[in-house]
């Protein structure tokens, strides 16, 4: 039997999505193809949901969020989805709803939470990160880009790789060098700085995939406030570690390219039939797709518990944190290759015509998913990360 907050959810949803919204697909950035009716539509209903504070639902009211808890969230996301849509807030703030808001709650001050939280949680402020560089990638204090402190704020120099959405953001998280003498995680800060300004230059990286989120980024005497510095000078390691861990957090599955994701026995069904009992007819890979729902359900599990802990007002990052990052590609990258193998030939099509747009999706995300291994730190990382904090094995990998 519904609650009282279910019903007023369910029906409040059944009252304010666009019909024209129903089975319409959004890309990476957030954006809806298509009819420009759609379009506007879908605009309106990111409208309504930031006036209810349900692009952030568990933000404080202050910051554009509704305070809810953790449950009420998942029961408005629920509402959402099995209205045949989806909450493209996340999407359209870029690492601002998931990654940079989180930390700004924790790390920030007033006035900074005042000004910049509710255009993440409006999504009308888009935000991107600037963190590994060509020779800083999962040795990430290894990292030169640079900050110095003037009369009239911080002037940065260097190079940023893998800026997911920097062409398209408005604002950049970026962790930079203020101090050379010091250790390599200790002269390290955050700060905050405005995109469209002459000392940054963006540049797309193509990948395999088709499409690409991935961006260089350049920065020559860029400019941010005294007061864009997020957390303490020369404590952006911590700061960091805790965006990070709000980073695995996020990644618990393949960016949404749909509202309705059909269970994958499901499709299995339809691409290669059933028994009788209405079993999958083909007992081996039934065997495997069991496997994978129970890694599936696993993961989500690990979720949970890192919701727990951050509930608990834990800033320190866990052990379960640590595990999700390859949960997380474990559980996509399989999904992938199981739908890949049940549509056979029809999962390798390039372009519609012979091949549905859901098996051209199938074929583009497969290849596109192969990134997760390696952004947000690789899945070799991880696994010395996992090895040495938690199962407490000994050092190896600085050794010749």
């Amino acid at each position: 039997m519904a609650t009282e907050f279910e019903t007023s959810v369910r029906d409040w949803v059944a009252q304010n999505l666009p019909a024209p919204l129903a089975g319409a697909r959004i890309d990476m950035y957030g954006v809806v193809s298509g009819d420009p009716a759609v379009k506007d539509a879908f605009d309106l209903w990111r409208r309504r949901l930031a006036a209810q504070g349900w692009g952030a639902p568990t933000w404080p009211v202050e910051y554009g969020g509704a305070g809810l808890t953790d449950a009420q969230a998942k029961v408005v996301s629920r509402a959402i989805a099995k209205a045949g849509s989806m909450n493209p807030i996340p999407y359209l703030s870029g690492m601002g709803v998931t990654m940079v808001g989180p930390t700004l709650l924790e790390y920030g001050t007033p006035e900074q939470k005042t000004r910049h939280l509710p255009g993440m949680a409006s999504g009308e402020v888009r935000w991107c990160l600037g963190l590994s560089e060509p020779n800083a990638g999962s040795d990430l204090a290894s990292l030169t880009t640079s900050a110095e402190l003037d009369d009239e704020g911080w002037v940065l120099n260097g190079q940023k790789t893998w800026t997911s959405g920097a062409d398209k953001s408005q604002w950049c998280g970026v962790l930079v060098r203020t101090d050379r003498s010091a250790a390599k995680r200790d002269g390290i800060s955050f700060l905050m700085l405005e995109m469209k300004q002459p000392g940054i230059v963006t540049r797309p990286i193509s990948l395999i995939a088709g499409e690409s989120p991935f961006c260089e980024t350049f920065f020559t005497n860029a400019r941010a406030r005294k007061d864009d510095l997020l957390g303490k000078l020369n404590d952006g390691w911590s700061v960091v570690k805790r965006l990070l861990q709000h980073e695995r957090q996020s990644q618990t599955t393949a960016p949404a390219t749909t509202n309705k994701v059909e269970p994958l026995q499901d499709i299995a069904k339809r691409y290669l039939g059933s028994n009788a009992d209405g079993t999958l007819a083909d007992a081996d890979l039934r065997s495997r797709l069991a496997d994978h729902l129970m890694d599936t359900a696993a993961h989500e599990l690990t979720i949970a518990r890192i919701m727990t802990d951050a509930r608990g007002g834990n800033l320190e990052v866990t052990a379960t944190a640590s595990i999700l990052k390859n949960s997380a590609t474990d559980s996509t990258q399989g999904r992938s290759e199981l739908l890949l193998e049940i549509m056979g030939n029809q999962g390798v099509g390039w372009e519609t015509g012979e091949y549905t747009e859901e098996e051209v999706r199938t074929a583009r995300e497969w290849l596109g998913g192969k990134a997760m291994s390696i952004y947000g730190g690789s899945y070799e990382v991880q696994k010395n990360i996992i090895a040495k904090n938690i199962l407490g094995l000994p050092e190896t990998t600085q050794k010749g």
